[in-house]
């Protein structure tokens, strides 16, 4: 895929995110791996506002891999893409969304436990929850990095959530699974804890994921 097109659809899943409620105004952020960096959103700038031409292509620094009259700022959030592509050479693609029910589950510090089998959909049995650290920071990166650790999804507390994918539509679909298990969670949760499935039982759905290339592994 070309920079151009990874820009087009950058910028589609962008908007598709805002249009299907997991974010609200400018307060996600997408990137895409590209060669040399990263390519990530805007400071600032509204998703449905956003074009090809407003997004920011960074090194692993920060710094932009072109010097160009009007160039936009990247992302206040530019650090926790640039550590996890680079801890993880697997991965195409990144986003942060402040979905309202992860976001609600985060803000206490909650994963999300294997309450329901499509919590496999991140990798692991459960959907940790990072620690808390100021936004932009080394500390929140270096949290996230950790509470990724094999896995696609995390919370991160008091703040919303990360998926990873080795595209922008996985990283997608995941933020959205993740947000519906978090709504469900809140629901379950109203009639006391619910019941968890047990280490073996989450075994046989990982199998299961694998034997038809579900979830994860799509």
């Amino acid at each position: 895929m070309t920079e151009q097109a990874q820009r087009q659809q950058l910028v589609e899943v962008a908007r598709c995110l805002n249009a299907s409620g997991l974010n609200q105004g400018t307060s996600g952020n997408l990137s895409v791996r590209i060669p040399g960096g990263l390519l990530i959103t805007p400071s600032s700038l509204p998703f449905e506002q956003m074009e090809p031409q407003d997004l920011v292509a960074i090194a692993a620094s920060g710094k932009p891999l072109e010097a160009a009259a009007g160039q936009r700022r990247p992302s206040s959030e530019w650090r926790l893409h640039a550590d996890l592509l680079a801890s993880r050479p697997e991965i195409q693609a990144v986003l942060h969304c402040h979905s309202i029910h992860a976001t609600a589950l985060a803000c206490h510090g909650r994963p999300i436990p294997p309450f329901h089998y499509m919590t496999a959909v991140a990798g692991g049995d459960d959907i940790r929850c990072a620690g808390y650290a100021t936004f932009g920071t080394a500390e929140l990166s270096a949290l996230a990095v950790q509470a990724l650790d094999g896995r696609l999804a995390c919370l991160l507390a008091q703040h919303g959530q990360v998926t990873l994918g080795t595209s922008l539509d996985q990283a997608l679909r995941i933020a959205i699974e993740v947000e519906t298990l978090a709504q469900m969670y809140l629901q379950a949760l109203q009639l006391g804890e619910p019941p968890l499935l047990s280490a073996a039982q989450m075994a046989a759905v990982h199998q299961q994921f694998r034997s038809l290339h579900y979830g994860a592994c799509a």
